[in-house]
């Protein structure tokens, strides 16, 4: 009889694979949209890391109420930021704008899905998305994979680059340090592939032949223990 594979046993929440909420105490949002039709102004209090994410965090006071915001690059403590149409001609970094305001060509981020929402793309640190062009009604914006999107004009981004950029670089030295830094972010740590186990510990373990190539397609609804592999493949073959 096989053993419950580690997607399944991470699914069910167990104490060896938790998430520690409870480091989890700053939530990224802008303000309310309509208190933002007024141009604010923010002052930054203080510059904050926060264990649920990548970017500094900004703290910032806005009508005396407290909001937390992706840091840019380049912001100190004392700082004022906009937050309205009153400056869209010269924006500056850290400046919260609807699309509708900014103009072609600067550099975004924390960009918002729906209006409203208080920002849902590009936050990882050193990353930007870049406005290219405008329409009647919506925004068209090239992410930092080259893609491009469709955003209403109503929703809202900040100007400038993400801080934090070259966290990637750092060396880890020690697989150990790669175990606790998965671990405080619910990530596993290391990935064995499916083919290297034993048969009873995945569907694509054996020992009886070296053959890696055992990746067969499944579909999005495949119940946990299945879905392994090539999950709702969009084409398969080698390409022409």
């Amino acid at each position: 009889m096989g053993k419950r594979i580690i997607a399944q046993r991470r699914g069910s929440g167990s104490s060896l694979y938790r998430i520690p909420s409870h480091l989890y105490k700053y939530a990224v949002s802008y303000a309310p949209k309509d208190v933002m039709n007024k141009n604010l102004k923010g002052k930054v209090l203080d510059i904050i890391k926060s264990n649920a994410h990548s970017a500094p965090l900004l703290k910032v006071l806005i009508l005396n109420k407290t909001y937390y915001l992706v840091a840019p690059e380049g912001i100190s403590v004392g700082e004022t930021l906009s937050l309205g149409p009153e400056d869209s001609s010269k924006p500056k970094r850290g400046d919260v704008l609807f699309l509708k305001d900014i103009s072609e060509g600067n550099l975004i981020y924390n960009i918002e899905s729906m209006p409203g929402d208080g920002g849902k793309f590009v936050r990882s640190s050193g990353s930007y998305a870049r406005l290219i062009s405008k329409t009647d009604t919506y925004a068209l914006i090239e992410f930092p994979s080259k893609k491009l999107r469709r955003f209403p004009l109503s929703c809202r981004a900040t100007i400038g680059i993400v801080a934090g950029a070259g966290r990637s670089e750092k060396p880890i030295f020690k697989a150990g340090n790669a175990f606790y830094k998965a671990k405080s972010k619910h990530k596993l740590y290391p990935k064995v592939s499916g083919s290297a186990m034993n048969a009873v510990d995945h569907p694509f373990g054996n020992k009886r032949t070296s053959r890696k190539a055992k990746k067969i397609p499944v579909s999005r609804g495949t119940p946990p223990g299945r879905k392994v592999g090539m999950i709702a493949a969009k084409r398969t073959g080698k390409k022409k």
